[in-house]
C-alpha cells in the first residue's frame, strides 16, 4: 500500500517561505546603511541603534511568542507579526526622524522578527524527532534564500525606485506572503490524527521511534547546561549580527561598489543554505555539541581571515566561510535544545535562548557603530569579534553529554 503524504512535509515548507521573508528582509538593513548616512545625516551609532533595538524586541517577544506556540500554535502568531512587519517596513518609506527609525524598525519590525524561527523551529521539533536535525536544516535553508536574494532585490529597488519606494514594495509583499503561508501551519501532528515523523499509529515512544524525555521549563532553566547554551548564544548572535549590519558599509568604505558590497551580503546568505543542510544532517549523526564546535571553528577561521582582508576577493571569501558557519549556527541550536530538554516547553526554552542571542546581537552592532565613529576604523571591532567566538567556542567546549543535561553537573 502507498504512504500516505506526511502533512509535516507543508510545515517544513511554510517554515523555508517564513524564514526566506523574515531574514532576507533583515538582511537589507545593511543595504539601506548609506541611504540614512547620506539623505538623513546620521551618524552609524545611531543607525545601529535601531537595528539593534530591532533585535533586543526581537528577543524579548520572542519569548513570549514561544510560551504562547505551546499552548495556541503558530498559525495566530505569525498572522500578528507578519502583520507588525510589513506595517513596519511599509511605513519606514516616510522616514524623517531618529524616532521614528526607532519606533518602526526597532519598535514595529523588532515585534515582526520575534516569531520566524521560535515559531517555526519550535513546530519543525514536534512534526519530526527522528529527522528533526535534517528537517530544521531544509527551513533554515530558507533563511539563507532570502539572504542570498533579498539583498540583491532591494538593491535593485533602491537603484530604480528610490530608497523610499522600495521600503513600500517590501512591505506590501511582506505582508501579503507572511499572512497566506501562516495558513498551513498547525501546532503539532497529534491535532491532525497523526505521530511524528509519518510513523504508523503505534504508541509514542514503542517501535523504532526514540523515546524523548520533557524536561519542565522551571527545571531546565535551573540547570547549568541551559545558561551554558544562552552565553554561547549571546556570542554567536553578536558576532554574526555584527557582520550582517557591518560588511557592507565596511566593503564600501575600501571602495568596493555598493553592488559588488551587497553581494558579499548575499554571499553569506547563499552559502549559508550549504551550511545549514551540511549541519543540520551532522547534527543527527554526530549530535549538538559537536556540530556547534564545527561551527565556532569555522567562525574563528573567517574572523582572523577577516583580519587580512582588504580586497574584494578576500571578502567574499570570509563570506563564505562566515556564511557557512552562520547557517549551521542557526539550524543545529533548536535540535540541541530538544535533545537536552525535550518538546513539552521547548517553545519557551527555546525563545529563551534566542533572547540571550539577541541581547548579543543588539549590543554588537551598536558597539561596532560607536567604535567605528571614535575611531574611523572597524580593526578593534573584528578583534573583538574573535574573542567573542573563542569563548563561546570554549563553552560549547564545556557542554555536558545529553544525558547528564538533568543533573545541573
Amino acid at each position: 500500500m502507498k504512504a500516505r503524504y506526511f502533512y509535516g512535509y507543508n510545515i517544513v515548507a511554510a517554515g523555508f517561505a517564513i524564514q526566506a521573508v523574515v531574514v532576507g528582509t533583515m538582511f537589507t538593513y545593511g543595504v539601506f546603511f548609506k541611504n540614512f548616512q547620506s539623505d538623513l545625516g546620521w551618524s552609524r551609532a545611531t543607525i545601529s541603534c535601531g537595528s539593534s533595538l530591532a533585535l533586543l524586541i526581537m528577543g524579548a517577544v520572542g519569548i513570549i511568542a514561544g510560551k504562547l506556540n505551546d499552548r495556541i500554535g503558530p498559525r495566530v502568531l505569525i498572522v500578528a507579526s507578519g502583520v507588525s512587519l510589513g506595517l513596519g517596513y511599509l511605513l519606514m518609506s516616510h522616514l524623517q526622524a531618529v524616532w521614528q527609525l526607532y519606533l518602526l524598525y526597532g519598535v514595529l519590525v523588532g515585534i515582526g522578527f520575534s516569531t520566524h524561527d521560535v515559531i517555526t523551529l519550535s513546530t519543525v521539533t514536534r512534526w519530526f524527532v527522528r529527522r528533526r536535525g535534517m528537517m530544521s536544516g531544509i527551513v533554515k535553508v530558507g533563511t539563507g534564500a532570502g539572504q542570498l536574494l533579498v539583498p540583491l532585490i532591494a538593491t535593485a529597488l533602491i537603484a530604480v525606485y528610490g530608497w523610499r519606494n522600495a521600503y513600500l514594495i517590501i512591505g506590501a509583499l511582506t505582508l501579503m506572503t507572511l499572512v497566506a503561508v501562516a495558513q498551513i501551519l498547525r501546532r503539532d501532528p497529534q491535532g491532525m490524527g497523526l505521530h511524528p515523523d509519518g510513523d504508523s499509529n503505534e504508541p509514542y515512544g514503542t517501535g523504532t521511534r526514540p523515546k524523548e524525555r520533557d524536561m519542565p521549563q522551571r527545571a531546565a532553566v535551573r540547570t547549568r547546561q541551559f545558561w551554558t547554551i544562552c552565553v554561547a548564544e549571546f556570542s554567536v548572535f553578536f558576532c554574526l549580527l555584527t557582520i550582517i549590519v557591518h560588511i557592507v558599509p565596511h566593503a564600501t568604505d575600501m571602495g568596493i561598489p555598493q553592488v559588488t558590497a551587497a553581494g558579499v551580503l548575499s554571499t553569506i546568505g547563499g552559502v549559508s543554505m550549504l551550511g545549514r543542510f551540511v549541519m543540520g544532517a551532522a547534527n543527527d549523526k554526530i549530535g549538538g555539541k559537536r556540530s556547534l564546535i564545527i561551527c565556532f571553528v569555522v567562525l574563528l577561521c573567517g574572523l582572523i581571515w577577516l583580519q587580512f582582508s582588504g580586497k574584494a576577493w578576500m571578502l567574499f571569501l570570509f563570506a563564505v566561510i562566515c556564511g557557512f558557519a552562520h547557517g549551521g549556527f542557526f539550524t543545529v541550536i533548536s535540535p540541541t535544545v530538544a535533545d537536552l530538554f525535550g518538546t513539552g516547553s521547548h517553545g519557551v526554552l527555546f525563545g529563551i535562548v534566542l533572547f540571550s542571542g539577541t541581547i548579543g546581537g543588539s549590543v554588537g552592532p551598536l558597539l561596532a557603530g560607536h567604535a567605528f565613529d571614535v575611531t574611523g576604523s572597524y580593526q578593534i571591532v573584528f578583534l573583538m569579534l574573535i574573542g567573542l567566538a573563542v569563548m563561546g567556542l570554549a563553552l560549547i567546549t564545556l557542554l555536558l553529554s545529553q544525558r547528564n543535561a538533568g543533573t545541573g553537573r
